[in-house]
């Protein structure tokens, strides 16, 4: 894409948004008005390929412009798959972390490409003690911003990237905002079926999407672990594109992080055990042997396979009719709640609301890697049945709007009634 190869098609909803940026980039060079553009979309509605398209139209109009992600893997992935045609420089001036504009000067930059919006965070630097606000100092720092977010996917107690955030500061430094929306899917094969039956499934929001998936997507539960790791290992002998992924309920010890050999995800019952990706590496999602391991949210938020296997722990179950979240059961080397047990002091029902939003979003957020499928196994029996039910419902409803179409075709045909 660097060297002007186009990495896709874009459909017309895309080529609006891009065309929408490139203007708004010229505008502020023009009259010297700072721009945001915000542009909202869920997951596979093409957000992160829209932005390396940006990336790479901006520079070679002559605008210095930079790719920004707070989450290191996609940055990570990117750098690989380019270091072989580009000097490493040249890459990591393209590629920053949200945290590099603490002491940015005023439009140092024509414009900043923010992917992952909504996993900004207030504070920068190793202990969080750098800087004001990740979102105020972007915005100061270019003049124009480009923000893609998914409110829906933040998944860290100190993720706080939101429209309005961005609104507010935009407003104070003198600019103005202009907002977008992707819908259509590209992951998920296309289908905007599965992704709103997800938000109904794990009830996060009521959806239409009840008893329809899409017509090509593969969604299966599986009642052993064993099962589970074998299909993705097969379907990953094709094009190294299937991965294991699992919620954040088992510890990542130290002394282990780089042994695939030594099981951290342990599923007693089943006999089961799998290493979490290991910590030697910054590119598990493409290493050629780590379908034999499990990535979190962390190492697979920001990237996309064919197909995904998730394992959800016991921080997610299925109580008196409802998906119920269990803060207490995320391992404590998961920093995404880090703090949540002092706020169940001071503010119970803030903690609660929080902790139950950061687990379902996590889980959404991993259910939506697989373009092509996902596939689960709950350690909670009651999940289990629950998300089989829900599948139950698919097929009865596919099966009557078949025998529907099937009669009103013989109505049509053969005169009956």
């Amino acid at each position: 894409m660097l060297k002007g190869n186009q990495e896709f098609i874009m459909i017309d909803e895309q080529k609006v948004v891009y065309e929408e940026a490139l203007r708004l980039a010229n505008d502020a060079q023009r009259t010297n008005t700072k721009q945001t553009l915000v542009v909202d979309g869920g997951p596979g509605t093409g957000k992160s390929v829209l932005a390396v398209n940006l990336l790479v139209e901006l520079t070679n109009r002559g605008m210095v412009a930079q790719y920004v992600t707070k989450n290191a893997a996609p940055r990570n992935i990117y750098s690989t798959k380019l270091k072989g045609d580009f000097k490493k420089t040249h890459i990591d001036n393209l590629f920053k972390g949200s945290g590099s504009y603490v002491d940015a000067p005023e439009n140092e930059f024509d414009v900043l490409i923010v992917d992952e919006a909504h996993r900004l965070n207030e504070k920068s630097g190793m202990f969080q003690n750098l800087g004001e606000n990740q979102i105020k100092e972007l915005i100061n720092a270019a003049k124009t911003t480009i923000f893609f977010i998914d409110e829906r996917q933040r998944i860290h107690i100190k993720d706080i990237g939101s429209i309005e955030m961005i609104e507010d500061f935009t407003k104070e430094l003198g600019g103005e905002m202009t907002r977008k929306e992707l819908v259509s899917q590209f992951r998920c094969n296309g289908s905007d079926g599965y992704l709103a039956w997800i938000d109904d499934v794990l009830q996060i929001r009521e959806t239409a999407n009840t008893n329809y998936i899409g017509k090509d997507y593969d969604f299966r539960v599986y009642d052993d672990p064993h099962e589970l790791l074998d299909t993705i290992q097969t379907l990953n002998k094709a094009a190294n594109k299937s991965r294991m992924l699992a919620g954040y309920c088992w510890e990542w010890p130290t002394d282990t992080r780089t042994k695939t050999d030594v099981p951290d995800i342990i599923i007693e019952k089943h006999d089961f055990g799998i290493s979490w990706n290991l910590g030697n590496t910054d590119t598990w999602a493409i290493d050629e042997t780590s379908v034999n391991e499990a990535g979190c949210i962390h190492t697979s938020q920001g990237l996309e396979f064919d197909y995904v296997g998730v394992i959800i722990g016991d921080d997610l179950v299925y109580r008196n009719g409802r998906v119920e979240t269990d803060h207490t059961k995320r391992a404590r080397t998961d920093r995404s709640l880090f703090g949540i047990k002092k706020m169940f002091k001071e503010e119970p029902e803030r903690a609660q609301k929080l902790s139950d939003e950061i687990i379902r979003n996590t889980y959404r957020t991993l259910m939506t890697r697989g373009q092509k499928g996902c596939f689960i196994y709950c350690t909670d029996k009651e999940l289990s049945k629950y998300f089989r039910s829900r599948l139950n419902r698919i097929i009865q409803f596919e099966s009557h709007e078949m025998f529907k179409e099937g009669w009103k075709v013989a109505e049509e045909k053969e005169g009956y009634h």
